[in-house]
């Protein structure tokens, strides 16, 4: 079911009106490293660049912020999430948090002409 929710960044959805706003809702993760990337990343780091095994971890962990967002969402009632945002954090030198959060929102589709969008 969380497959179908919706999400968007932005504080309204296109072609859709809401209907009921049903409150904050988020994802979060916690992952360590692990000291085998520790160790590949602390040589890589040496040399400069970019540091591949700490950005897929990051890609990893956004998408599971994301997914956990969604399903929370879906027990909400909701079948969208707007004005999503990330944040992350470092916790021990050695864990990364990742919070995917937003408004969980019920949607549904606008008929007729569409309104022109108006913020602020």
């Amino acid at each position: 079911m969380s497959d179908e929710i919706i999400v968007v960044s932005t504080p309204y959805l296109p072609g859709h009106k809401i209907t009921k706003t049903l409150g904050f809702t988020w994802g979060l993760i916690v992952r360590s490293r692990g000291l085998g990337r520790n160790i590949t990343a602390g040589l890589r780091s040496l040399a400069g660049g970019e540091i591949h095994e700490y950005t897929q971890l990051l890609n990893q962990s956004r998408q599971e912020a994301l997914d956990r967002l969604k399903e929370h969402a879906a027990t909400m009632g909701a079948n969208a999430v707007i004005g999503v945002s990330f944040d992350s954090s470092e916790t021990g030198g050695v864990m990364t948090e990742v919070l995917a959060y937003g408004t969980a929102v019920v949607v549904e589709p606008e008929t007729g002409a569409a309104s022109p969008v108006r913020l602020g």
